[in-house]
C-alpha cells in the first residue's frame, strides 16, 4: 500500500535525503575510521557507536527513499468549515467530561503527545467531513466506542512547519 502524502511530506524527505547523503553520511563515515584507528576493535566503544551510527543513518535513508519511491501524492482540499487534512478541531470527549484540541495530519507527521493525529487512526476517520455541533461515534475497536461533540473547526494549511516523524 502506498502512503498518501502531501507535495511538502515529499519535499522535506527529499530534503533530509540529501543531507544526510551529502553531510551526515560523510561525517559518520569518518567518525568509524577515526575510531577504527583507536586499535582493537573487539574493546573498542567508540568504534561500536560509530558504526551503530552509520547503520541507523543508512536505514534511514533507505526508509526516505521507499517512501518517496512508493508515494502517492494527494492535494489539501478546502473543506470549510467542515474537518478536513491539517484542520484543528476542539471536541468534548463525553466519556472523559472534557474538551480536547487535535490537529489531523498525514503520517509522516503524527505525535499524540503534540495533539498530531493520523489521518488514518479512528479519530480522524470518525471526524473527517463532519462540522462543529455535530456528535460523531469513534469507534478504536468493535468493543470500545465514545461519542464525541465537535466544538469548534479550524481549517489548516500544508504550511511545512510540522516536522516529518523519524520512524
Amino acid at each position: 500500500m502506498n502512503d498518501e502524502l502531501t507535495r511538502v511530506d515529499v519535499e522535506k524527505m527529499k530534503a533530509e535525503l540529501e543531507d544526510r547523503r551529502l553531510n551526515i553520511r560523510p561525517k559518520l563515515i569518518e567518525d568509524v575510521q577515526t575510531a577504527r584507528a583507536h586499535g582493537d576493535l573487539s574493546e573498542n566503544y567508540e568504534y561500536k557507536v560509530a558504526k551503530q551510527e552509520q547503520r541507523r543513518n543508512d536505514s534511514r535513508m533507505r526508509y526516505l527513499e521507499k517512501m518517496i519511491a512508493t508515494a502517492k501524492i494527494i492535494d489539501v482540499k478546502d473543506t470549510g468549515d467542515a474537518v478536513g487534512l491539517f484542520s484543528k478541531v476542539v471536541m468534548f470527549n463525553e466519556k472523559l467530561g472534557r474538551e480536547q484540541t487535535i490537529r489531523i495530519v498525514t503520517t509522516l507527521r503524527q505525535d499524540a503527545l503534540k495533539g498530531l493525529i493520523s489521518k488514518e487512526s479512528p479519530v480522524a476517520k470518525a471526524l473527517m467531513g463532519h462540522r462543529p455541533g455535530e456528535r460523531v461515534e469513534i469507534a478504536v475497536s468493535p468493543e470500545m466506542k465514545y461519542t464525541v461533540e465537535i466544538r469548534s473547526v479550524e481549517p489548516g494549511t500544508d504550511d511545512a512547519s510540522l516536522e516529518i516523524s523519524s520512524f
